[in-house]
Formats: structure tokens, sequence, C-alpha cells
């Protein structure tokens, strides 16, 4: 890579103008095309200090309507994002549809510079890396153009910018003690870039290596790709993306028709045992709290099959400074219009707290996939992209707790029905539900396959069967407990 790599060669100043000229123009009128097409473009400038990533990109920009785009410093991770997954905080500022974002610095700053300090084991790192990969992977698979961009510069050309900058007050301020680090130690910085850039170098999301020593020739480089980056990713937009294989261990599970729905609890037993576990899951969110242990709680099921009366047993447990219900419907027009799991990740709990999702990211393969919202392609990836999430998810040491909340179709019945005659439950029930009960069979095919695709050891599904209500919640009481215990 930066061991290996050619320099392209320089053009004289005249030819240097007038292709710099032509490449803002072009980039300048690009952006309707990527308006009407909703493609986002993700730019990434990584590289040496000094070399001149944040003026580069101050000139990148200026050919654009800043209506459409957003620029985002990336440098140390502040204190909410420290208590988040690894990739949580450049997740959440991936760019909307039809809109640029610009990064000045990376995920790649953050793990290299952990590296070359000691800072991280090489299990941690590797399993950086990997999720990088997928991180990138997922991006450009979900309609993005990922373009990263390496500034390089020499040694010695480091060496006298960062003199340079510091010899005047008014730029003395842009000299970190980290450039100073990076120059002392170049060589090993080398090693551990060119085994980064390797690493993460991937056909949907390659490197760029921009040559930083002339400022002019560098924003040449950087236009001229960003153009034909963005002409590439036009004329692919409604190319299919790669169906991959899951690579995660799979729990074997029944099928919804295989669960014996006869399972009843009595109400002194139910009011005995409700006492009992939710003062055992109190004293476990204290500890969970003081272990800085995350917990996601996921529930999905049919409609009416008592999925908020189950929410409600669990949260009366706990303490309501640290946990979170998020309710989730169809998706903001803001949300609609970023990665599907965008929304996900933004409402993911600091590390200590709890979160529980009143539906999920599943309807991606339920909701989404019977009613059309997206495309056979779109939900069929969606089986390992959601089981890397929840890796993610996983290696950050979260508890993972998923439920499916299962009745048949006849109590279904009685509970529209009773919802409908009874005038303080009407709001509970909509035409959408009556619309969705024509289409059970369907429905339940589509959970057995989501079940059998996104079991994982890791982030197994449990069935709560929910024809009794009481014994439902009394078990997903007493599988979160267990989930919190095996983490503690």
């Amino acid at each position: 890579m930066l061991k290996d790599w050619i320099k392209s060669e320089k053009p004289a100043d005249e030819e240097m103008t007038s292709r710099l000229q032509k490449a803002r123009a072009q980039l300048n009128g690009m952006q309707m095309a990527i308006k009407e097409n909703k493609l986002p473009v993700l730019v990434i400038f990584d590289g040496w200090g000094g070399a001149g990533k944040g003026s580069i990109m101050g000139k990148v920009i200026k050919n654009l309507d800043p209506r459409f785009y957003k620029t985002e410093t990336l440098s140390k991770p502040s204190e909410d994002e420290l208590r988040r997954p690894f990739l949580y905080r450049y997740f959440v500022r991936i760019p909307e549809a039809g809109k640029f974002s610009f990064f000045d610095g990376s995920w790649m700053d953050e793990v290299t510079k952990d590296k070359l300090l000691g800072n991280t084991d090489a299990d941690d790192y590797h399993r950086q890396l990997t999720s990088i990969k997928r991180f990138e992977r997922q991006l450009s698979d979900n309609g993005y153009l990922v373009v990263k961009f390496f500034f390089h510069i020499s040694r010695s050309e480091q060496k006298k910018r960062l003199e340079d900058l510091s010899s005047a007050k008014s730029t003395s301020w842009r000299v970190e003690k980290w450039d100073l680090w990076q120059n002392k130690h170049y060589d090993k910085c080398v090693d551990v870039y060119d085994e980064y850039l390797e690493a993460t170098n991937q056909f949907t999301a390659p490197w760029y290596f921009i040559d930083s020593k002339n400022r002019k020739w560098a924003e040449l480089q950087v236009t001229e790709l960003l153009v034909k980056s963005i002409e590439i990713a036009l004329q692919n937009k409604n190319r299919a993306a790669a169906v991959l294989q899951n690579t995660f261990p799979l729990k074997q599970m029944p099928r919804l028709s295989e669960i014996s729905l006869d399972k009843t609890i009595s109400d002194e037993k139910y009011d005995k045992e409700l006492k009992k576990l939710q003062s055992k899951l109190a004293d476990l969110h204290n500890k969970i709290y003081h272990a800085k242990i995350p917990v996601v709680i996921a529930y999905e099921g049919w409609d009416a099959a008592g999925k908020g009366g189950n929410i409600k047993r669990l949260t009366a447990a706990l303490d309501p400074r640290g946990f979170e219900v998020q309710p989730i419907a169809s998706p903001e027009p803001h949300e609609k219009n970023r990665h599907y799991l965008w929304r996900f990740w933004t409402r993911l709990p600091k590390d200590g707290h709890i979160t529980i999702f009143d539906r999920t990211w599943y309807g991606r393969v339920m909701v989404e996939r019977l009613e059309g919202f997206c495309s056979e392609n779109d939900w069929q990836r969606a089986y390992n992209e959601i089981n890397e999430f929840e890796k993610e998810l996983d290696d950050w040491g979260a508890v993972i707790v998923k439920f499916w909340v299962q009745i048949d179709k006849d109590t279904q019945l009685a509970r529209f029905t009773d919802r409908q005659n009874t005038p303080e439950k009407q709001w509970k029930i909509t035409d959408e539900d009556w619309r969705n009960r024509e289409k059970w069979d369907l429905y339940e095919d589509a959970v057995n396959e989501m079940i059998q695709k996104t079991s994982t050891e890791f982030a197994p599904w449990h069935i709560l069967e929910s024809n009794d209500k009481h014994f439902a919640r009394i078990k997903a009481l007493k599988t979160v407990i267990e989930a919190i215990e095996k983490k503690l």
C-alpha cells in the first residue's frame, strides 16, 4: 500500500488549472443528479497530520450547495460516545439520501491510534477491522457511495509543515501532540497504516491515495476521483448487491406451528411470582448500572399478543432513570432516507442502561417484506445485516434478549373483538390490524424464516406463549433475569 504506492505524475500548472476548473464545474453540476437519484455520498479524508486534509476539504465543498452537505470533524470521542458501541458515533452521522457527508478523520484514526499507542490488544483490533469492513460494505450494499482518501506526505515534508504551523500564533493551535508523535514514529505509523489500509481496501469501498505535497494537485486528485466515483455510482444505482450467507452459529428453533400454547399459570401463583421476579430484576438493574453493562430487549409478535402488558411488567421493576422504551412505528422521512438500521443505532442505550424496543429492526423482514416497502434483494440481505448489527452489540458487551410473543388465530380474533367492543380499548384496534390478520399465513412464513435465520448463539430468540398473558409475563421476567445474571 503506502510502501509500494507509485505516485501519479503531476501535470504542468496550466493543465492542472484547466482540469481543476472542469472538475469543480462537474462536481457542482452533479448535485442535482445526486438529489434526484437519492444517492447518499460519504467522503472520508484520512492521512497524515499536516497533510492538508482540512484545507482540501474546504476547497472541495466550496463547489457545493451548503444545503446539501454536512462536514464532521471526528477527533476524540466524547464521554457519551465512549459509553456507546464502537461504531455508534460514525453510524449516527451517515448522510441522508441525496446529500453529502464529509468526514475529517474517521474510524481509521481511532483504531490505528489505539494500536500505535498500545491501547488495544490484537483480538480487539482485528474485531474492529471486521466491524469496519462490515459497516462499509453494508453502506455500499444499501445504496451509499463511500469514497475514502488517504493524504500522503513524506516524513520530511510533514516535519516542515508542522514546524511552519507551530511557528505562527495564528496556526499553532492546528498542531496537536498526536501530529508530532506521528512524525517522530513515522516508520512505525507506516507499518500500522499499511496493515489497516490493506485490510479495509474493499471493492465496494476502495482507498484512494492522494499525493499531498502540492495542495493544488491534491485538490485536483480529490475532485476528479470524486466526480468519477459519483458517475459510476449513478450508473450502478439499480444494481442489486450480493446476498451474503450467514457466518454466525445459529440455534435450532421450532416453527411457530410446533409451539404449544396451552401453558397457563394460576392467579395466585402469578401474583406471587410477579412480585418476587420484579424485586429480583430491580436488584439486577442496580448491578448492571454499576458494572456498566448495557441491556437491549427486543419485542416482536402478533397484534394483540400482549407486548404492551408484558413490557409494562418489566419496566415496573426498573429505575426510570435507567431505562427507555422505544415504540417503533413507520419510519419518519429523515429515517427513511438513511440506512434502515440508522434509527435503531440512534436509540441504543448507554452502558449500564436498558432500552426496550416495542417493534424492532425485524420489520425489514416482516412488514417491509410483505407490504413491498423494500425490494426482495433488500430483505434477503437483511438477515445477515441484522446478525452483524447484533454482533456489534454483543462485542460491545450488551445483554441482548429477543422475544417473539406468540398467540393463535382464535385468541387474536377474541382480543380484536374485545377491543372493538370496549370504548376505552378502541384506540388499540385499527383497520390495519384487520388487514394484517388477513395475511396471517404469509406473516407466519416470514416469521418462521426470520427466527430460523437470526437466532444466533449471542442473540437467540425466545418464544413467549401468550394465550395466557400471565404466563408470558412471568416467562419474560425469568428470561431477562437469567440473561443478565449470565452476563454478570
